[in-house]
């Protein structure tokens, strides 16, 4: 395992959020959108539920979508995350939860608002990779007709493709059915 179970879990957080804006439409178009995904990965604390909340999660996702955009740009980057954690207040602490038993890192009061307390979750999983030079696992897919972006959680970093379109499969056969029109019916 390349991070803790947290860490995992809200970097893969952060891709669905972001890619919520990338793929098929606007996917946090409404409070029930917002509330699939934010039982989806476990949040909890304050939730409220109005159409300040959904906008606050809204803008924190075009602002962690600009992290991707500046991925090969390390001091950019940082710039970017010590901003988000500054901005949320960070304040770690350990807990866990019945349904999360591992221990894990809150970084701010469950009373705060819903975008402070993922924007501070975010910026802490993003600065676990800064922090051990692996800044190069954040990626867009590389389907030519897709802009999703994904963290690159393999060993090897040899991720290519998103899971939210089926990428990968349709770049694997459109490959094998190049190199059958091509004549090499042995293709791997």
């Amino acid at each position: 395992m390349l991070f803790s179970h947290d860490t995992d879990l809200t970097l893969r957080a952060i891709c669905v959020l972001v890619n919520s804006d990338r793929v098929a439409g606007d996917q946090l178009a409404d409070m029930a959108a917002l509330n699939s995904y934010l039982d989806r990965f476990g949040w909890t604390g304050r939730r409220d539920r109005d159409d300040a909340e959904l906008r606050d999660v809204r803008r924190l996702r075009d602002r962690l979508a600009k992290i991707w955009t500046a991925a090969d740009d390390e001091e950019q980057v940082v710039g970017e995350v010590n901003a988000l954690l500054s901005d949320t207040h960070a304040a770690p602490w350990l807990t866990r939860h019945p349904e999360m038993p591992q221990w894990h890192l809150h970084l701010a009061s469950t009373s705060d608002p819903l975008w402070q307390r993922m924007g501070a979750e975010m910026a802490m999983a993003l600065a676990d990779l800064i922090r051990i030079g692996e800044l190069r696992r954040l990626k867009t897919c590389a389907a030519p007709d897709c802009e999703a972006v994904l963290v690159d959680l393999s060993r090897n970093r040899s991720g290519k493709f998103c899971d939210t379109g089926n990428c990968g499969n349709r770049q694997h056969v459109a490959a094998y059915r190049q190199r059958r029109a091509r004549g090499g019916r042995h293709g791997s």
